[in-house]
């Protein structure tokens, strides 16, 4: 009998360890190539300074290209394939085409990667890596960026065009949104401080400095000098029209005075917590950043590849 009960005892060990294992697996970990590629965050952290001091912009577009490839089938670099006979990409659709950018950077950091440790790093972590070291670069705030995700072997532009949320979209639209992700409402408004450096095209906000009243009028006046209601849909201004390429919190000062660019961005001050939660960021801009992080890490921990699904790529721009 006895014998019968520590065979048991250790089919239940034997079977708790191999659980533990794959729970392992499935779970992004700060550390995950701290033997496989050790030099990996100085190599990315160096290639990003590189291409914002290139460019200052760039750290813009990398953080957007970070969370268009998140909020589509979750965090996989899928944003990064380029169309092939079986699908039709991401980088075409309605959010992205000729808007999405910094494809170049992550394929040229990628390479260096490769160089140092061949096979082992995925692109949708070397996004994520990016993403957060743009913002710091650019004075905001840092978090842990949780790694070993893998990388997706399909895109899809329909997906892209019903999973990214529209410069058009209203408060109960993004509300709607960024649960679907699982991202909570102060998400939600923390996130969109993103827009706090970058540049918006003049398709994305003619409709709003033509069409809405939530909107200072010498503001609007002064938008519709390089963006009129026909043509130069290329035109760019900058989401924040005081600090474009400093990470900080004038973004929801702007709100507070209808000199938010996008339409999306000044509906936060339409409703009752979005409101409140603008103002608050607005005070203090400590409160933004810790809210901002929190929500990244929510953000990079939507639905990513681990374990065996996926792949490592070797170039970000098509599969293996």
């Amino acid at each position: 009998m006895a014998y019968y009960y520590y065979y048991f005892l250790l089919l239940v060990l034997v079977a708790t360890a191999a659980i533990s294992e794959a729970d392992a697996q499935t779970k992004l970990s700060k550390d995950f190539y701290s033997y496989s590629c050790p030099k990996l965050l100085l190599i990315v952290k160096n290639e990003v300074i590189k291409a914002i001091n290139k460019e200052a912009r760039i750290g813009a577009s990398l953080l957007r290209l970070h969370f268009h490839d998140c909020f589509v089938n979750g965090c996989d670099a899928s944003i990064l394939l380029d169309d092939t006979k079986n699908f039709i990409g991401e980088k075409t659709a309605a959010a992205n085409n000729n808007s999405a950018r910094g494809f170049n950077v992550i394929e040229d950091i990628k390479a260096k990667v490769e160089k140092a440790c061949p096979r082992v790093v995925s692109c949708a972590d070397i996004l994520a890596l990016a993403a957060r070291d743009s913002v710091v670069y650019l004075g905001g705030p840092s978090w842990e960026v949780g790694l070993g995700r893998r990388d997706s072997t399909t895109a899809s532009r329909a997906a892209a065009n019903n999973s990214i949320p529209a410069p058009f979209f209203s408060l109960s639209s993004l509300k709607s949104n960024f649960a679907k992700h699982g991202l909570s409402v102060e998400d939600l408004v923390a996130l969109s401080g993103g827009h706090t450096i970058g540049l918006a095209r003049c398709v994305q906000f003619r409709a709003h400095i033509y069409n809405d009243s939530n909107i200072d009028a010498s503001f609007a006046k002064s938008l519709r000098s390089k963006c009129p209601r026909r043509g130069n849909d290329a035109v760019l201004a900058p989401l924040d029209h005081q600090t474009p390429t400093k990470f900080d919190n004038l973004y929801y000062k702007n709100l507070l005075v209808k000199m938010g660019i996008l339409h999306s961005d000044q509906e936060l001050l339409n409703g009752g917590s979005t409101s409140a939660l603008v103002k608050k960021f607005a005070a203090n801009k400590n409160e933004f950043f810790k809210a901002f992080a929190k929500g990244m890490v929510k953000m990079s921990s939507i639905k990513p590849l681990t374990g065996k699904k996926g792949q490592i790529r070797i170039h970000c721009r098509k599969v293996n």
